[in-house]
């Protein structure tokens, strides 16, 4: 605790040391298009929104997308500090990992070869990345499966205005990393376009941490990824404009094989494709938009024993049209989904699965109706039928009402359901039951945010509870299957601020408590217990951000995480046994320097500045100091 306040105290009181965030001063007019399905203010909605700028990206200097997600308030990410390759697990305020929802340009994307289907969000090169916004809450009845605790909506850098532009970076560190891209985008009369290349390589660290007393070195665990993806647009008509788009990420990476325990041999390697068009029709005022995303997962695993593949297509095509009425616009569409999957293993204990065996389609109708009043009260209510191959019908609700009293304090109120499918491996394999149910959340939250008059600060205090029934679980009913089985209670608050100091200076800070138990069978008889493994309670973020000159900016990001609780399976009896990981600060500083107009700029990026020795997951590492330093040319 002595540690945590006084690297807090050294920060607080140093200038230089700072974080860039962005639009602080424009809190009740930035626009969103992640609450509603349309562009809206922020100050019209009931929903808590979190946006991640372009200008946030740049100035995160060679951190990917999970760290820079992993730095916002209520969400933790188990894994974007450990090994580069690693995988990451994303938790929205303390739900399960397949709770929260990603989200390409607004098109849910999920892996249909996976056991939760939730989709690994290293698939997502940073450079693609325009702005990401963070919607907090069940937003089932607009996006669907998955979104029980939050969607994060992954925008993609479209055209410029100009007919041709240049961009390119590279930045080289620590563990031999190298990172790299380079693309083009412009705009000839109806034609937009954006084409960028990514790399990165790395020799990385051992993911597995040495045991105690063992004096054997382990191998580093490198990871390379190339990503290349094509985002056009033409205006065919005045009212009509068609947006295809391509993206590809290949991924090359070693594992261990558990905590603690090194492995030389195992490895994997990963594709994942997404293509797709986005067609928008203007009717009027209204507007129409067609679109349709195919998101194609291949995944292979080799070690000393075994190999495997898994390999997963899913088909996602959506219709809806807004249609505004004075203070009022109505959002109804339709949604298709289908998804199936190969898998494939040379162990006896992983009997394969075929996609025409193994597959399932979803149908959804949905509508909302928005009402916005810029003086006063507004209210978002809707709700999704959905029609699943499998289990049938199920449905999903939500009402948003929220009051902007005087243009200062905005109360607001989420009252919601949200529901996810159960994945394709948990109904079909060798451990699947088609009898399973879709688990089902009640979600409410309720806060208060206030602006400053000339808004040069804003502070938001949130408070959330969620229930989840009908829990999937692996149980033993007349065998060991998937069954659902168990309640998930969870509940917290959030408090978070942006205040710009002057006008150099400025200031982020966000405090997030969780807690939660389920509630499963024993013996025939309820038992409840804590069971938020590999996510603290307690997290803490403070962001300042200083422009010693127009060309000169310094930045730095402190982050305390709380004591977390994660489960080991030790031999002879491999019981579940609870081991306590310790809470743990970093600190990271950057620094850039822009010439030439600002088009070149140089920039160096050091995390972990106090060398924490810390584990995000029992029995594996995460990096001690280190840092990169590169350089960003735009055209």
């Amino acid at each position: 605790m002595k540690k945590i306040l006084f690297v807090a105290a050294v920060i607080t009181g140093s200038p230089l040391l700072a974080q860039q965030v962005s639009d602080s001063s424009a809190q009740l007019s930035e626009v969103v298009v992640t609450a509603n399905k349309f562009p809206n203010k922020t100050s019209l909605t009931g929903k808590v929104v979190q946006v991640i700028t372009r200008q946030d990206i740049d100035r995160a200097g060679s951190r990917d997308l999970s760290q820079v997600i992993n730095e916002q308030g209520g969400i933790y990410i188990n894994g974007a500090n450990s090994n580069i390759g690693k995988d990451k697990s994303i938790f929205i305020r303390g739900a399960k990992v397949d709770h929260s929802l990603i989200v390409i340009d607004g098109v849910p994307v999920y892996d249909a070869s996976g056991i939760g289907s939730n989709f690994d969000i290293r698939n997502i090169p940073i450079d693609i990345v325009e702005r990401v916004e963070i919607l907090k809450g069940s937003q089932s009845t607009l996006y669907g499966s998955d979104a029980i605790a939050g969607v994060i909506n992954i925008i993609t850098r479209k055209g410029a205005d100009k007919p041709f532009s240049f961009n390119a970076g590279a930045s080289y560190g620590s563990f031999n990393t190298l990172r790299s891209n380079a693309g083009v985008n412009g705009r000839t009369g109806k034609f937009t376009y954006n084409l960028n290349y990514s790399l990165t390589k790395t020799d990385g660290i051992s993911e597995a941490a040495n045991p105690p007393g063992n004096n054997e070195k382990f191998d580093k665990d490198g990871f390379d990824q190339h990503g290349l993806s094509l985002q056009t647009s033409y205006q065919l008509t005045e009212k009509i404009k068609l947006s295809p788009y391509i993206r590809f990420t290949k991924n090359k990476g070693e594992l261990d094989m558990e905590g603690f325990v090194d492995d030389e041999e195992y490895r994997y390697d990963s594709e994942n494709l997404q293509s797709g068009i986005r067609n928008e029709i203007s009717i009027g005022r209204s507007l129409w938009t067609t679109l349709y995303n195919y998101n194609r997962t291949d995944r292979n695993y080799i070690n000393a024993f075994s190999e495997s593949g898994y390999k997963g297509n899913e088909h996602l095509a959506e219709t809806f049209i807004v249609i505004p009425f004075a203070d009022v616009k109505l959002t109804t569409g339709i949604d298709l989904r289908s998804s199936n999957t190969d898998q494939t293993s040379t162990s006896s204990f992983m009997p394969p699965l075929g996609r025409d065996s193994v597959k399932q389609s979803q149908a959804s109708l949905y509508a909302a109706l928005n009402y916005m009043h810029v003086n006063g009260f507004s209210f978002e209510a809707g709700g999704r039928y959905n029609n699943h191959s499998e289990y049938g019908d199920n449905f999903a609700y939500s009402f948003n009402p929220s009051y902007l009293l005087q243009n200062q304090w905005k109360f607001f109120f989420n009252l919601s359901s949200g529901y996810r499918t159960p994945g394709l491996y948990q109904l079909f394999s060798v451990y699947g039951n088609r009898s399973l149910k879709p688990e089902q959340s009640l979600n409410a939250e309720g806060g208060i945010q206030y602006f400053t008059r000339n808004e040069k600060a804003n502070f938001r205090l949130t408070y959330f509870n969620r229930t989840v029934k009908d829990v999937i679980t692996f149980g033993f009913t007349n065998r060991f299957q998937y069954i659902n089985q168990d309640k998930q209670k969870d509940q917290g608050f959030e408090a978070d601020a942006k205040i710009m100091l002057t006008e150099k200076l400025q200031a982020k800070l966000f405090y997030s408590y969780v807690t939660g138990e389920i509630t499963t069978k024993n013996n025939g008889k309820d038992s409840s217990y804590f069971n938020l493994y590999r996510r603290p309670k307690n997290s803490f973020g403070f962001n300042l951000g200083y422009n010693i000159c127009p060309a000169f900016f310094v930045s730095t990001h402190l982050q305390a995480f709380g004591k977390n609780t994660d489960l080991t399976f030790e031999p002879p009896t491999y019981a579940p046994k609870e081991v306590r990981l310790d809470n743990y600060i970093l600190l990271h500083l950057y620094a850039e320097y822009a010439f030439v107009n600002r088009r070149f700029k140089i920039f160096t990026d050091l995390l972990n500045l106090t060398n924490t020795d810390y584990m995000e997951i029992y029995g594996y590492n995460a990096p001690g100091f280190n840092g990169s330093a590169g350089f960003r040319l735009q055209l």
